[in-house]
């Protein structure tokens, strides 16, 4: 009889975002992310109607036998026309992660010109978290910078550690824009940090969206900080494609960033677990 002490836990979910696939849509996204072996999608609320109706993407995600991990709410600059106010923007897409099963609602921080949305954001989504049972995840950002000075966009700030916001979405990307240290970050985050968006970029001023590794962020000691500690988020790739020629390089670029999370995640063997099992 063979038996194992080996008591390890689940190891972490690496999920598709459907922004991966612009231009493609989310129909894409998740067979993008079936064929190519993702735990589940993060879908990006966008201007796209499959994207903001629950019951398509539950269809999808049945078919393709990928669970939506996480909603993106529409609060970019390029979705300020999707699903109206800024309020009900957060508000609709807490109900639609749990019409799809997911308890992860990404956001980011309000602008400084959204008026009340934006002076009342912390107690607002603390509100709409009770009311609906979801994580709303602020994302970190980066200054916006105009010949040399820094743009004040966001209210109280780009940067989500100092504030009271109990659910953090971290991006590489953002990270290395703002010339942060993603791995310092996650330790000053502990339990805060919720999601994660795996990519990597370059301090020049580019929301570039790398493939891990082509950047100047510390990916492979911030993903092995989360492999180590008891996290038990989902680490969603969001890397840019829009360069790809074509479908085989957009694949082998999100193949390529998979293999890389799942090797960096993997749980460490010692020569004691490797030994502990018996006859």
């Amino acid at each position: 009889m063979v038996e194992s002490s080996n008591n390890s836990k689940a190891p972490i979910p690496v999920a598709l975002s459907s922004a991966s696939v612009y231009p493609l849509n989310v129909h894409d996204a998740f067979a993008v992310s079936h064929d190519l072996g993702y735990d589940g999608i993060e879908v990006l609320v966008t201007g796209n109607q499959i994207s903001q109706d629950a019951a398509q993407l539950n269809r999808l995600a049945e078919r393709y036998d990928q669970p939506i991990m996480a909603i993106h709410a529409p609060t970019l600059l390029l979705t300020q026309q999707v699903w109206g106010t800024a309020w009900n923007k957060i508000e609709a897409s807490a109900a639609m992660a749990v019409e799809v099963g997911c308890d992860v609602v990404v956001a980011h921080p309000p602008f400084r010109w959204q008026g009340t949305y934006a002076t009342e954001f912390s107690s607002g989504i603390r509100r709409i978290m009770e009311q609906y049972g979801v994580k709303i995840a602020v994302e970190n950002m980066y200054p916006w910078r105009a010949r040399g000075r820094e743009a004040k966009m966001y209210l109280p700030h780009w940067n989500p550690i100092p504030e009271p916001y109990e659910f953090v979405t971290w991006d590489f990307s953002h990270s290395a824009i703002a010339d942060m240290d993603s791995a310092a970050a996650f330790r000053d985050l502990g339990q805060r940090l919720s999601h994660v968006h795996l990519c990597d970029g370059k301090d020049n001023g580019k929301d570039e969206h790398l493939v891990p590794g082509l950047g100047t962020q510390p990916v492979i000691e911030a993903i092995e900080f989360l492999r180590d500690s008891e996290w038990d988020g989902v680490v969603a790739v969001e890397v840019s494609t829009r360069k790809a020629r074509g479908a085989g390089e957009r694949e082998a670029w999100l193949g390529e960033t998979l293999e890389f999370a799942r090797r960096y995640l993997a749980p460490v063997t010692t020569p004691a677990e490797a030994g502990s099992h018996s006859i």
